[in-house]
This record gives C-alpha cells, sequence and structure tokens, in this order.
C-alpha cells in the first residue's frame, strides 16, 4: 500500500513529461491506474471480508513516537473502492469535458494528488499522518475550485473553501494532540485500545469537539455548509469527485472511525445527533427554491452529508447500518447526477434549470441515467436509494434519543428530496424547449458512459443488494467493534417503514405537483425565505473577513508605529509585569545571601560602575557617553576576572573593545547632540529603567537561593572532556553543548559589522 501512494506521486509528476502530441492520453492512463488499484483493492476483499486487516508499519521519528502506518480493514476498504472506481469514471468522464480547456495537465496533475492524499488518509492508522493527508485534500480542493482564476468567484469561493476546512483541521490538529497526551500515542490501535481512558479523561469533551469542528466544516454540516456552494465554481469533474463522492466525506470517514473511541456517550449522540439533522433539513428545503442545477445538487448534497453524520450520531447497530449502505447510494447518484449536469451544461450552455427543457428529445439515454439517479435519490424501489431509505427509516424508529423528533425531520427531509427529484427530471427532461435553447452537440454524448455506470449501479445493487453485504459487514464490523451479522433485501413486508416511506413518496409527488404547475409557487417561496432566513452565510463569511481584516490593520497601526523607543518601551515593561507575576506566585523563599563591602576595592569599583552608568545617562557629549559606557563594562569584566571567570573577562574585554571602536566610527559621523526628550520623558524612562533594574536584582537573588530542578553544572563536568573532549568547560558549552546559540550570536555580531560598513561607505548624492 505504501508503494501506491509513491506510485501516485510519480504518475502526478510524469504528466509533466507526456510530449503533448500523446496529452490527450493523459486521463485514460490515470483512468488505467485507478481500475488497476480498485481490481487490487479487490482482491484483498474476501481477506477483509473474513475479518482480516493488512497492516504496514514504518518507523518515522521514533523519538516522538511518530510512525508512518496504513491499515486496509473494512471501513477503509469501503472508502479506497469508492476511491478508485469513482476516480476511474471521473478520469474517463474528464477525458471528454476537459478537452476544450487548457492548461489540463494542471488540472489532471492536481486531480491525481488528491485521489492519493484521500486515499492516504482513509488507510492511514496514525492520526498525525491522517491529519497530514487530511490538510493536503484541503490544499488540493483550493487548487482544483480556483482552476478557472480568472474567474474572480472562483477565487473567492477556494479561499473559502480552504479557509473554512483549514479552520476546521486546526481544530482536528490540536484534537489529536489532546487526545494522543492521554494514550501517549498517535496509533489508532492504542487509541481503540485506551478509549475507555479517552472517554473518562477530563480531556474528552474539549478533544471531542475540537473533533467535530473538524469534521463538520470538511463534510459541510450546518452552519458552516456555505463553503460547498461556492465550490461549485470549480469544473465538474471536481463537484462529482470531490465534492459528492470523496472529500466531503472524509469528514464521515473520521466520524466513522472513531466512532469506538468517542462514541457512545451523550455528549457524541446529542451533539452529532443535532447537527446531522439539522444539515439534513436545511440541505433538502433550500434544494428545492434554487435554479442553478449544480446548486440544486450541492444543496442535495448537504443534506444527505446530513443524514450521514445523523445515523452516526444515533449510536445504534441499525444506524451504523443504514449509514454504510447510505454511503454507497448517495455517491453513486449523486455522482452519476453531477456529471450528468456537467453533460447538460455543455449541451444547452446553461445550467439555469428555468432556460433548459424538452431534453429527452436529444439525449433518450442521458433521461433514462437521470430518472435512475434521480429515483435513487428519491428512494423509490427498486433502486438501491429505496433500501437505504428503508433502513435509514428503520433506525430512527429504533433510536432511543428524539426518536419522533428525528422521524418528523427525516420524513420532511425525504418529501423535498422527492419533489426535487421530480422537479429536476420534469423541468430539464420532459419540460418544453426553450426558444433560444442550444442545439445538440453529440461530440459530448461520451459524457454519459460514466454516469450511465453508476445509475446501473444504482439499480443493480437495488436489485441484489447482497453484493453490497461483504462490503458493509466488514466496515459495520469495524465501527460497532462487534461481529454484526446483515442481511440486506429489497422488499420487507407491508410494515411501519413501508406505509411511512409511500406516505413520504406520495406527499412528494403531490408537493411536486403543485409547484410545477403553479410557477409562481417557487417565486414566493424564495421571497418568503430571504425573509425568514435573510443571514447569507456566505455574506457572512465575508463580512466577517473584511472586518477582522480592519481591525488588523488599525491594531497594526497601533503596535506596529514605526517608533523604536515605544517599541523596547513595551517589550521591558512587559517583561517586567511577567517577572513580577512569576516572583508573586512563587513567593515564599528567603534571602540567605550576606551583604559585605569586603573586599572594599570589590565595592569602590561598583561604585565607579554606578558612577559611570549615571555619566552615560546624564552626559551631553557623545564622547563622554561612550567613555562611561566603556567604563562600565569593563568594570564588569574586571568582576568577573575577580571571580575567577577568566574566560568570561576575556570576551567581555574583546567585546567592549570593539563596540567602543564602532560606536566611535559611528558616532563621529552622526548629526550634533540633540535634546529629543523633555522632563516628563526622562522620568518616565528613568522610573522604567529602575523598575526593570529592581525587577532583574530581585530576579538574580531569587534564582541564587531557589533551586527547582537539580543542577545541570555536574552534567557538564562529566561529560566535557568524555564527549567533548575539552578540559575548559566554558569553552566546551560555548562551541559544543550550546554550538547553534553561539552560531547565533557570532552571525547577528557578523551582520552588524556588515551592516556598519556599509554605512560608513555610503556616498552623498548630489541632489
Amino acid at each position: 500500500m505504501l508503494i501506491i501512494l509513491i506510485l501516485y506521486l510519480v504518475l502526478a509528476f510524469a504528466l509533466f513529461l507526456i510530449p503533448a502530441k500523446l496529452s490527450k492520453f493523459k486521463p485514460l492512463l490515470i483512468a488505467f491506474f485507478h481500475l488497476c488499484l480498485f481490481g487490487f483493492f479487490m482482491t484483498h476483499l474476501p481477506d477483509v471480508a473474513a475479518g482480516k486487516s493488512i497492516d504496514i508499519h514504518q518507523q518515522w521519528i521514533p523519538q516522538l513516537g511518530l510512525n508512518f502506518e496504513l491499515r486496509l480493514d473494512g471501513l477503509s476498504m469501503v472508502f479506497a473502492l469508492l476511491i478508485t472506481f469513482i476516480g476511474f469514471l471521473i478520469f474517463i468522464y474528464a477525458l471528454t469535458y476537459m478537452k476544450s480547456y487548457t492548461g489540463t495537465t494542471k488540472f489532471y496533475f492536481y486531480l491525481t494528488l488528491f485521489s492519493g492524499a484521500m486515499l492516504g488518509l482513509v488507510l492511514s492508522a496514525d492520526f498525525i499522518q491522517l491529519f497530514m493527508f487530511w490538510e493536503l485534500t484541503s490544499v488540493l480542493s483550493f487548487l482544483l475550485i480556483s482552476y478557472f482564476n480568472e474567474n474572480e468567484q472562483a477565487r473567492k469561493a477556494a479561499f473559502q473553501s480552504l479557509f473554512v476546512t483549514g479552520f476546521g483541521g486546526l481544530c482536528l490538529f490540536a484534537a489529536i494532540i489532546l487526545i494522543g497526551s492521554i494514550v501517549d500515542s498517535y496509533s489508532l490501535s492504542e487509541w481503540l485500545e485506551n478509549a475507555h481512558l479517552i472517554k473518562e479523561d477530563r480531556r474528552y469533551l474539549p478533544a471531542l469537539v475540537l473533533v467535530l469542528i473538524g469534521i463538520f466544516t470538511k463534510s459541510a454540516q450546518f452552519p458552516f455548509h456555505f463553503w460547498l456552494l461556492g465550490a461549485m465554481q470549480a469544473p465538474t469533474p471536481v463537484s462529482a469527485f470531490l465534492h459528492s463522492a470523496t472529500m466531503v466525506k472524509a469528514g464521515v470517514f473520521l466520524l466513522a472511525r472513531l466512532y469506538p473511541i468517542l462514541g457512545g456517550t451523550p455528549e457524541w449522540t446529542q451533539v452529532v445527533s443535532l447537527f446531522g439533522a439539522l444539515t439534513m433539513l436545511t440541505g433538502s428545503y433550500l434544494a428545492i427554491t434554487q435554479i442553478d442545477i449544480k446548486l440544486i445538487l450541492a444543496y442535495t448534497t448537504i443534506s444527505a452529508l446530513g443524514v450521514l453524520v445523523l445515523l452516526l450520531g444515533m449510536d445504534t447497530q441499525q444506524s451504523v447500518k443504514a449509514a454504510m449502505v447510505f454511503l454507497f447510494v448517495h455517491a453513486f447518484y449523486k455522482s452519476a447526477l453531477f456529471m450528468l449536469a456537467g453533460y447538460i451544461t455543455k449541451e444547452t450552455g446553461t445550467r439555469s434549470i428555468d432556460k433548459i427543457g424538452g431534453l429527452i428529445k436529444t439525449s433518450p439515454i442521458g433521461f433514462v441515467i437521470a430518472m435512475i439517479a434521480l429515483f435513487s435519490m428519491a428512494g423509490l424501489p427498486p433502486m438501491l436509494g429505496f433500501i437505504g431509505k428503508e433502513l435509514i427509516y428503520e433506525a430512527k424508529f429504533d433510536s432511543p434519543w428524539m426518536s419522533t423528533a428525528l422521524l418528523i425531520i427525516g420524513v420532511t427531509s425525504n418529501i423535498f428530496m422527492v419533489t426535487i427529484a421530480f422537479l429536476f427530471l420534469f423541468e430539464v427532461f420532459l419540460g418544453q424547449a426553450n426558444e433560444g435553447q442550444k442545439k445538440s452537440d453529440s461530440s459530448y454524448k461520451f459524457l454519459l458512459f460514466s454516469p450511465g455506470i453508476l445509475a446501473l449501479l444504482s439499480l443493480g445493487f437495488g436489485l441484489f443488494p447482497d453484493w453490497l453485504t461483504q462490503l458493509v459487514g466488514p466496515a459495520l464490523n469495524i465501527i460497532r467493534m462487534d461481529d454484526v451479522q446483515i442481511k440486506l433485501k429489497l422488499w420487507h413486508g407491508l410494515n411501519q417503514v413501508f406505509f411511512l416511506s409511500l406516505f413520504t413518496v406520495m406527499v412528494g409527488v403531490l408537493l411536486f405537483i403543485h409547484i410545477y404547475k403553479h410557477k409562481q409557487v417557487i417565486r414566493v417561496w424564495q421571497r418568503v425565505n430571504n425573509r425568514i432566513f435573510s443571514i447569507n452565510f456566505t455574506k457572512v463569511f465575508s463580512s466577517g473577513l473584511d472586518k477582522f481584516i480592519a481591525f488588523s490593520s488599525k491594531n497594526t497601526q497601533l503596535i506596529q508605529h514605526g517608533y523604536s523607543r515605544f517599541y523596547i518601551i513595551t517589550i521591558i515593561v512587559f517583561t517586567s509585569i511577567l517577572l513580577i507575576f512569576q516572583l508573586y506566585i512563587t513567593r515564599g523563599w528567603e534571602i540567605e545571601s550576606t551583604f559585605t563591602l569586603q573586599p572594599f576595592y570589590i565595592s569602590g569599583l561598583v561604585l565607579i560602575i554606578m558612577l559611570s552608568v549615571l555619566m552615560s545617562v546624564l552626559s551631553t557629549h557623545r564622547l563622554f557617553t561612550i567613555i562611561a559606557m566603556a567604563v562600565t563594562g569593563y568594570g564588569i569584566s574586571l568582576i568577573y576576572l575577580y571571580y575567577s571567570a577568566v574566560d568570561l573577562a576575556i570576551t567581555q574585554i574583546i567585546i567592549e573593545t570593539l563596540m567602543v571602536v564602532m560606536f566611535v566610527l559611528v558616532l563621529r559621523r552622526l548629526p550634533k547632540f540633540a535634546k529629543l526628550s523633555n522632563r516628563r520623558t526622562k522620568m518616565r524612562d528613568a522610573f522604567i529603567a529602575l523598575g526593570f533594574g529592581l525587577i532583574m536584582t530581585f530576579l538574580a537573588l531569587k534564582a541564587i537561593n531557589v533551586d527547582f530542578n537539580p543542577s545541570i553544572s555536574d552534567y557538564f563536568v562529566d561529560n566535557s572532556a568524555l564527549k567533548a573532549y575539552g578540559k575548559n568547560v566554558v569553552n566546551v558549552i560555548l562551541v559544543d553543548f550550546r554550538a547553534l546559540d553561539t552560531l547565533g550570536e557570532i552571525t547577528v555580531l557578523t551582520i552588524a559589522a556588515l551592516g556598519v560598513y556599509t554605512l560608513l561607505n555610503v556616498k552623498k548624492t548630489k541632489k
């Protein structure tokens, strides 16, 4: 499996090496690669169905406990098959769809990398590794949405998607670190083994909230659903692959993967179910009033994602079973419908449903494909969608939490989906053709191949649902951590679920008939929505971003004002506050040092240093100030020398001499001395300086008298000669143990010297 991910990378870059004459075969090559991968995973299906998993473990950074781990089990098998098979159909579809565009090599490069990143995500058995693939899918989605970068809306939509999913990714990363700190590992196996410890820990709730934010942003749950609508600016192959079958399902995958680790608690059940139900109803309700075909499909995708999240949140065996079946249901019909939308756009030149009609005459095959896919979306027999809807209703009947409310919301949402399906079918294919409608172009007929395959799968799995058993069963066992026997069938008999399903279809059809006969209903509905739901999340996002930028600009003007004096004052004041707080919270220590004026020459030296400091502050002549500062520096070096710190003394003398020379060279070229501070400013600066000096004095005394940690001096003494081959401990610390620090100091001095040299050699230009 590791080789597969490497092959993805190699194939993506190899696209740039294919000659221009053969460029039209690039999507066929990638499609063939995906078909081979699909076959590879299918060969491992019997082992996975038997309950086995294929694991790969490669050490990465063992010191940090990070490893490269891959796992192919029942859950990852489901997603791997969907990614590779639908990926195969998408690239076949893109062969015809993208032929009229330029820069397609870049497009196929991004899409291939995305497919590999998505596969890496679902196969990851280490959560740091999973997070890396998670973020990679967001970045590649951004690049694909902005493919038509000359379009301002595409650029804004791409940024919006990256911002929202990137924010969720950061929350997810924080959650991974938090949970990893509980079990001291980021491995999936360790998390599964210690699931009870994670749920009992006080960090469980914040970790759960952060995880759900990451999942909800990725899978377009309310109120983060708006980014998916903007993503429809991407080319149709992207919408069909990323935003219906794969990327938006990454959140669902992670929710399923974490189900045995974080699930089963009241917090999980209530929060996940609530947001799933709200998203499900919001998406289906708002889809009815849309005119753009891709927006209709985007809203129904949001609704379907809400269904999946709701089912995984309900925390029952029946709900998880329904979620796994509905995963296939939605992937088949929604990818087919998105690709069909692309075909319709190419055929008619528009995506507005009110400007299209009568396509059954020019594309009877497209009508059949649309009918099968839409009937599956509506949950009509004998489609796979009907089985999925029945299972969802059964799960809601069995739900121990808010079963009545969930049923009402679910039935209402499904009624809207039935209405949408019939509206789409009748408006586009059975309605009257518009006068200005573009004539059919036979060169795009091949676009029906891929959606046709998916439509046939919806019908085939509906008639023979047992084919899905060996896919759904192992996934269900992994999620529920139990050996669950399942059986899928089209007919469940005359029971309450069947009658509820019949009621859903009847009401949905009646609502469709009313809307179809009275066109003004949609317009009235839209006006009502605009009044009731006045919040436009995209506008709120843009407005919030603009306000944040404006706030940041004002904040920058306040903080980054350009006055070095205030920068230094700010640093000193805040450092003082932090040090005072540190001294306060560790209060209670006593000063054990004895103060004495002996030896008298050291006391005299300190007095000279103090007088020189005072002179440097009060002097009005630069040369006197430099001399006073030099006296201070050389005096400190003498103190070092008295206490046998010969190396420090020599270093201090060298640095002090260099600084004196540099100051003399620079200052003699500056203008005459001028008073830039009034008395009030000097008093302020004196107060700050004395306060900071006093705090540092107490800090130094505390460092001498308080020992929180064992001394490290013994380590240096014991290891200097043994490991660094040097007897002078101070020198060894500087050049070996603190080599990078010393290198940094030397680099700073070198840069400063070069800067001074440059300033001294700047020639005045004549005006």
